[in-house]
């Protein structure tokens, strides 16, 4: 494993940490690669319970590396592209995840919470999921999942217009389970770690896949294949390569003659 990804052992607990902090943790897909093999670890092995999953630095991630986007037309389906494979896992995965949330938590960072068992986020979190203002569609499935949890208002308002949002309105959303001072948020992940980690193995991976039945993780599977389909078909549109460029260059992009 690259020192881009960490993973390191404490007992029953596993922490996942995100270590590109120069880049704010964006990921590319070496880092979703190695972190599935972490997961892949995490179920494989009985003696962890309980995985954390948080960002190095003053960032949980950035999201994407927008760089990255463009190693995706060499795969010849979206089922190998690095991130769709993480995610297949993660919807499947059995533990429970905790969430550490410091920072900018965008698309990726923000999708994979509605995944996450407990999310625990400190006053600096700053959410958003811009895949609109990029030209593209969400992913993670979070297309049916943000307007089961936060509603469909608050979910169309973030997924349509793509702006950064607050940690209370994240708490509002229901997309984070308790909030705290910065300099707490490592002590109260840990915290939740451990108690996660004293508990009845065999009951909490019942109770995570009750919570997550088969049925609804079919869905998943099949939403995240479509929002795939559809986001790897906007990484070739004029409007994403418009974003791209006004991105590089600091300006506003100029949709108007998209449709």
């Amino acid at each position: 494993m690259s020192e881009k990804v960490l993973s390191t052992r404490d007992g029953a607990v596993l922490t996942i940490t995100l270590n590109r902090p120069d880049k704010k943790n964006a990921l590319d897909g070496a880092m979703y690669t190695e972190m599935r093999e972490a997961f892949d670890a995490a179920g494989n092995d009985t003696e962890v319970r309980v995985v954390c999953l948080t960002g190095a630095g003053d960032a949980f991630t950035a999201g994407n590396d927008l760089r990255d986007f463009a190693s995706w037309d060499s795969y010849e389906s979206t089922q190998q592209v690095p991130v769709v494979r993480l995610i297949r896992r993660l919807i499947d995965f059995d533990k429970p995840i905790v969430a550490a949330v410091r920072g900018a938590a965008v698309g990726f960072g923000t999708t994979v919470l509605l995944h996450c068992d407990v999310v625990v986020a400190s006053l600096t979190a700053k959410f958003s999921l811009p895949f609109v203002r990029l030209g593209l569609v969400p992913e993670f499935a979070s297309s049916y999942l943000l307007p089961a949890v936060a509603g469909r208002a608050r979910a169309s308002k973030a997924l349509l217009l793509g702006e950064p949002f607050s940690v209370d309105e994240a708490d509002r959303m229901g997309l984070i389970s308790e909030i705290c001072e910065d300099a707490e948020l490592d002590e109260r992940a840990s915290r939740t770690c451990a108690k996660l980690a004293s508990l009845a193995p065999n009951a909490l991976r019942t109770v995570r896949t009750l919570l997550n039945p088969a049925d609804d993780r079919a869905s998943l599977h099949a939403v995240t294949e479509q929002e795939f389909e559809l986001f790897v078909a906007g990484l070739k549109s004029a409007e994403h390569k418009e974003a791209i460029r006004a991105f590089y260059e600091k300006r506003t992009p100029n949709f108007s003659s998209g449709g």
